[in-house]
């Protein structure tokens, strides 16, 4: 089997400081629940740390308080090629992380076009093979589908999804390589007939991951082409991994999987 290269990566990432499940706009998040942000620290530096020995660079925007589910970096935006679409969310509780990374990329030099429907960011959107693989039915609108096709010049692939659990598309699917030939690993229960049907004909050698390895957050994982950032939960998924010739790095983020997120919700990935 041929070995897997790894690609460096620059990350963007909020420290969990703030930290809470203090709303539920998602199925895994319980208010009446106890949240340890001293653990939630712990797990999340683990995963910087797993990042930058990997060799990969990881620069961090400050949190905020009263905005506990800032941590989430991945929902911000889109970055392709260094164009930037930020995010414009659905709940009334996130909206205003919407300024915060905004002013954050246009310090490091960005340009960024806010979007004018409800879109998510990387929660929904997934760059793999020269398209961008979006979702929606619970979060990112179809509208927005087309102006993630018109800023960036790709092809936008739209796929419902239909389990509230799985209510963002990093949640049942990510890429393992984004190259050319690059493929993905996903939960095919979290998509509907027309979903499943548009993912098996575009990627006919997909890693495709049981229910129990979704809920155990699996698949929002993060690929560098030959190590995957994963949940030591999802047990099967990583044997599966290594089958295939990646390495996995399970990293445990089970604090903050009390907010209904993961390894890939807390990464933003800086693509120049």
């Amino acid at each position: 089997m041929p070995g897997k290269l790894a690609r460096p990566r620059r990350y963007l990432m909020c420290e969990p400081r703030h930290f809470d499940v203090a709303y539920a706009i998602n199925p895994w998040m319980n208010p009446a629940g106890t949240v340890d942000r001293v653990r939630a620290q712990a797990q999340w530096t683990a995963l910087v740390d797993a990042y930058r020995a990997h060799g990969h660079t990881v620069e961090t925007i400050a949190p905020v308080p009263g905005l506990p589910d800032m941590v989430f970096a991945a929902n911000s935006a889109l970055v392709v090629a260094g164009r930037v679409l930020g995010a414009r969310f659905r709940a009334v509780q996130r909206q205003p992380e919407s300024a915060v990374y905004e002013a954050w990329y246009k310090n490091a030099g960005y340009h960024v076009r806010q979007p004018v429907e409800v879109c998510e960011g990387e929660g929904d959107l997934v760059p793999v093979r020269g398209l961008v693989l979006a979702g929606t039915g619970f979060r990112t609108s179809r509208a927005a589908h087309d102006e993630v096709r018109e800023h960036f010049g790709l092809p936008v692939v739209t796929l419902p999804l239909v389990d509230p659990r799985f209510y963002h598309l990093d949640t049942a699917l990510f890429a393992l390589d984004d190259g050319p030939a690059g493929t993905i690993a996903y939960y095919p229960g979290a998509f509907s007939a027309e979903g499943r049907a548009t993912l098996a004909g575009l990627f006919p050698d997909a890693l495709l991951a049981t229910r129990e390895d979704a809920l155990a957050f699996g698949l929002n994982s993060v690929s560098d082409g030959r190590h995957v950032f994963v949940a030591p939960q999802a047990t099967g998924l990583i044997g599966r991994l290594a089958e295939r010739g990646y390495v996995p790095v399970p990293v445990d983020l089970s604090e903050i999987h009390k907010a209904g997120g993961g390894i890939k919700c807390c990464t933003q990935e800086l693509r120049s």
